[in-house]
């Protein structure tokens, strides 16, 4: 069983930068592909990133802004955020799965998630 444990969010006026870190325990950390995903009130999560053994990825609307990336030594995945715009203001969430190297951006195939941390974007 792998739990996660997000931190980082906050208020932050546009054009600024969060770093968002997410922890995981119970299982090898470095064998999982991990994903950040995010919600608008009343919205499905849509995918931001995810970082996986065949490379990292990314939605369009975060690509040249966000950054993913991982330290397996402290079992933790990092979104850096820069850049932000109010449109980008949700409740953020880190996942975690099995790594077959394809399929990141699919909520679905992700079976373990963190509580969510708020991102609030002022403009």
């Amino acid at each position: 069983q792998v739990q996660l444990v997000e931190s980082g969010g906050g208020l932050v006026q546009a054009g600024g930068s969060l770093r968002l870190s997410c922890t995981a325990s119970g299982r090898t950390f470095s064998s999982v592909a991990m994903g950040w995903f995010r919600q608008f009130p009343g919205k499905e999560r849509e995918f931001v990133a995810a970082i996986g053994w065949s490379g990292t990825y990314y939605a369009d609307s975060v690509k040249g802004r966000f950054t993913i990336s991982r330290d397996n030594a402290k079992n933790t995945v990092y979104l850096q955020m820069n850049s932000l715009k109010p449109e980008d203001t949700a409740v953020y969430y880190c996942a975690a799965r099995p790594d077959y190297g394809n399929g990141y951006g699919y909520a679905n195939e992700y079976n373990h998630w963190g509580q969510g941390t708020q991102v609030t974007v002022s403009s």
